[in-house]
């Protein structure tokens, strides 16, 4: 695995099929994103229906107790890629690492080359987790992509999200810009501030913390999403791409649209 981490000891994770295991899921599901009636990310029924079919429904334990889980499915193009519908965990020391890494093994023991999902562009902690620590790129950008979500971590606010794209066979090495970027939206007491810059490697900042703003500050929250939206939406609908995530704060872009992805050559 050229470039991937070495893996931490951790949670022992498996796969799951048994009617018990995936109701215990849904209800780590229900802990984890607190959901109102009827508005679950996924029913006890429809992750039997994955599991007997193939796809990936797995859970992470410590001491017996499930404090993770993760659910997939075969995506575009067939044979070829991995669509992660949903990860959590509890509060714990690399227990969604231990997740994506047991994800990437049984994606690979299929044949298959790529793991894609989606997450919120403004979290910092998940924009770390995806582009740092596993090495995965957005490439593309979302609007309201789930519509209205009635739950403790989206409620009262878009659901813009980027589509990450976790290519299985390319380095996660990080990358570095050169020259030095520039920043095109800023963070400045935890407001945006846009800047103009013709720089061809550029800073687009994320608030941070933008649940907490969501409670404390819808109108500032909204203000970070259509922000966000402009700037890193744009750039990666004008073929920018985003390359890093720098300090734990900032995406890394770069301007430039025709040279290969990482991990790629040109013919």
């Amino acid at each position: 695995m050229t470039g991937q981490a070495q893996r931490p000891s951790g949670p022992d994770v498996r796969v799951l099929h048994d009617l018990a295991d995936l109701d215990e899921v849904h209800r780590l599901i229900d802990r984890i994103w607190r959901p109102e009636p009827g508005a679950e990310p996924v029913q006890v029924e429809l992750l039997r229906a994955l599991s007997h079919a193939g796809n990936y429904v797995a859970g992470a334990y410590e001491d017996g107790r499930m404090v993770g889980l993760s659910v997939a499915f075969f995506a575009d193009p067939p044979g070829e890629a991995l669509h992660s519908h949903i990860t959590g965990a509890l509060p714990g020391r690399g227990v969604g690492l231990a997740l994506k890494h047991h994800q990437r093994d049984w994606a690979l023991a299929r044949g298959l080359r790529r793991i894609t999902w989606t997450y919120d562009p403004l979290v910092r902690r998940n924009a770390y987790f995806n582009l740092v620590k596993l090495g995965a790129r957005p490439e593309e950008y979302l609007p309201s992509f789930y519509g209205v979500m009635a739950d403790s971590i989206n409620s009262g606010d878009e659901t813009d999200r980027v589509l990450a794209v976790w290519h299985l066979d390319a380095s996660t090495t990080p990358t570095e810009a050169a020259p030095p970027p520039e920043p095109l939206l800023e963070c400045r007491n935890n407001r945006p501030v846009q800047h103009g810059t013709d720089a061809a490697t550029v800073l687009i900042a994320v608030p941070e913390d933008i649940e907490d703003l969501r409670r404390t500050d819808p109108a500032g929250a909204r203000d970070w999403r259509l922000a966000v939206r402009e700037t890193l939406g744009g750039l990666i609908a004008d073929g920018a791409r985003v390359i890093g995530f720098h300090d734990r704060s900032a995406y890394l872009v770069d301007r430039a649209p025709n040279r290969p992805p990482e991990g790629r050559q040109t013919p």
